[in-house]
């Protein structure tokens, strides 16, 4: 491709090639050049194109290119192409001597230069910009030297909902877990829409005109388009509907009502993570908080259909339950025993106001009038890929749901032992794991985050803002990949892995690339990746809804199909505003 040049210090981190007449590189392609050392033989110098420059060599005016285009002053165009340093071979770090050839790798070299001949178990996670495929190492997802993912990205724009879910089938479908597939499992908390209730559903586009492409696109990174084989929805109940029918409109099958009965909210303590907002331990009403916890596990007795009865009177609605509490701390003679022998009127009418105002997010998931059916529990038991839909939910009720469901995961697998893996996907973590303050679902974040990996628990996610997430669970993910930035957020600390070149790029990436970096390469690699071979709304269904068990649905849809797009495998369709964050 050309020469190490002269005039700029080659160092064994970074170097310069002046391209040769006729010959060009690009941001991303990678670069390697030779040298001779005493004592060591040949060192092979590899990297990445980091920048790209051009320029007249004999101008000197900003004016001077117009007298050089007249050929009337005499100058030369010369590219420089900065690379940065991704692998030396063997070990010798010395700068590349100037005027030494560079040319492009490919094949096994390529390989070599980004370290995908060390990966054992590699997973494809899209092509880079030379058309090759990009690989991840499975040790820095599995947990066994390092694991979870931080996916950031302006939302609607950068598909990070989209990648999770290409990583993940890429890791159930590229072979690379062996006889671990058996038991490895995936939980999706889905807030978008009912986007990811059609995973089990095969893209429209895959009968279209696009279809050959599309799987073209796949082959090339070893995988088959085929949507996910095995999986299993879950929706909360519809509100004031004792049928306990889930809450979704557009698939009629294969989806499940979740809910938790109130003789699970009194056994389990579920009290505190009806206290989203419990973000500081020095607010007095904290304790009352885990007083009438205690209380409410030590009182209930179990009823049918999940409803309690404590001292004496039946609840079988949660607003039944926040009445009760609330007559009790009212009450002089049993406010002692409910809150504590020194508790103030003002802690206690703090707790009650936090109280009674998780009335509305959670009547509909804490029941004790509905009938009670082993599936309404939510469960990775049974199928690979558990989907927990939460859109209907308000926010509150979200993390009410993600804390439970999260903790009773995590105790699961700690009294399992060592076992299969379980990938858990969280959309705006940062609702979840916020910078500041503290919460009883933030505590169980970071646990997962610390030390779930020893567990088998592995963390994918994703946020528009990473700056915004909780320090240590961003610092404990193995593998970071970003999508389209905002300028400002670029600017973060946070995303002091990608260099000046792509932090600039990053704002002005095109729906589909991510920036992945992984620590066995110094670089972060771009990476393209393949339109969904799954059905990611109704409109991509192009006949009626197959659940697992075989039966069919009319999806309402009329067929329909996909959305018209251009013949590219890599496409992807403007987003619109009722679909924020959606997938394409």
């Amino acid at each position: 491709m050309g020469l190490v040049a002269g005039t700029e210090d080659s160092t064994p981190l970074l170097f310069n090639v002046a391209l040769a007449p006729e010959q060009y590189l690009q941001l991303d392609d990678v670069v390697m050049t030779k040298r001779t050392v005493p004592g060591f033989g040949e060192v092979v110098t590899a990297g990445v194109v980091t920048e790209v420059r051009a320029r007249h060599e004999g101008a000197t005016f900003g004016s001077d290119v117009f007298l050089i285009h007249d050929g009337v002053l005499p100058a030369q165009v010369q590219e420089i192409a900065e690379v940065t340093t991704t692998r030396v071979e063997p070990e010798c770090y010395v700068p590349p001597m100037p005027g030494a050839r560079a040319y492009r790798a490919t094949g096994e070299e390529r390989s070599r230069a980004l370290y995908f001949d060390k990966m054992d178990r590699k997973v494809p996670v899209g092509l880079g910009r030379d058309g090759e495929p990009v690989y991840v190492n499975l040790e820095f997802l599995d947990g066994t030297r390092g694991g979870h993912v931080s996916i950031s990205g302006i939302s609607g724009v950068a598909t990070k909902t989209s990648f999770a879910l290409f990583l993940l089938y890429s890791i159930f479908r590229s072979g690379v877990l062996g006889k671990r597939s058996v038991n490895a499992k995936a939980l999706v908390f889905s807030v978008k829409g009912e986007d990811l209730l059609f995973l089990d559903q095969p893209n429209a586009r895959l009968d279209g005109p696009d279809g050959d492409d599309l799987r073209a696109a796949y082959a090339q990174v070893g995988l088959s388009a085929a949507p996910f084989a095995s999986a299993g929805f879950f929706a909360p109940p519809t509100p004031d509907d004792l049928t306990g029918r889930p809450h979704v409109t557009g698939r009629t099958s294969g989806v499940t009502a979740f809910w938790w009965t109130l003789a699970e909210f009194c056994a389990d303590e579920l009290l505190p993570y009806a206290f989203a907002d419990a973000e500081d331990e020095r607010n007095q009403y904290t304790m009352v908080i885990h007083q009438v916890t205690a209380r409410l596990r030590r009182e209930h007795i179990p009823l049918d259909d999940g409803a309690v009865q404590i001292e004496g009177q039946v609840l079988r609605t949660y607003d039944q339950l926040v009445e009760f509490v609330s007559d009790r701390l009212t009450d002089e003679d049993a406010r002692r025993d409910w809150a504590g022998p020194v508790t103030g009127t003002g802690t206690v009418n703090a707790f009650l106001r936090r109280l009674r105002s998780s009335l509305k997010p959670l009547r509909s998931i804490v029941r004790g009038d509905l009938t009670d059916v082993p599936a309404r529990r939510v469960s990775t038991d049974g199928q690979q890929l558990t989907v927990v839909d939460l859109h209907n939910l308000p926010e509150r009720a979200q993390r009410f749901v993600v804390g439970v469901v999260l903790t009773a995961e995590t105790a699961r697998k700690e009294s399992a032992g060592p076992g299969g893996l379980l990938f858990t996907m969280i959309d705006e973590l940062n609702k979840y794991a916020p910078r500041e303050g503290s919460s009883p679902i933030k505590e169980v974040l970071l646990d997962i985050a610390e030390r779930g990996r020893s567990l088998g628990i592995i963390l994918i996610g994703a946020q528009q803002t990473a700056s915004e997430v909780e320090r240590r669970i961003v610092s404990n993910s193995s593998v970071k990949v970003v999508g389209r930035l905002d300028p400002a957020e670029a600017g973060r600390p946070e995303y002091g892995f990608l260099p000046p070149s792509q932090r600039a790029r990053a704002t002005l990436a095109k729906p589909g690339t991510m920036f992945v970096s992984q620590p066995e390469i110094p670089v972060p690699l771009a990476v393209e990746f393949p339109f969904p071979a799954w059905a990611t709304r109704l409109s991509e269904i192009s006949g009626p809804i197959v659940s697992a068990n075989g039966s069919g649905a009319s999806n309402g849809s009329g067929g329909g199909g996909a959305p018209a797009a251009r013949r590219d495998p890599f496409a992807r369709l403007p987003a619109t505003p009722t679909d924020d964050d959606a997938p394409f």
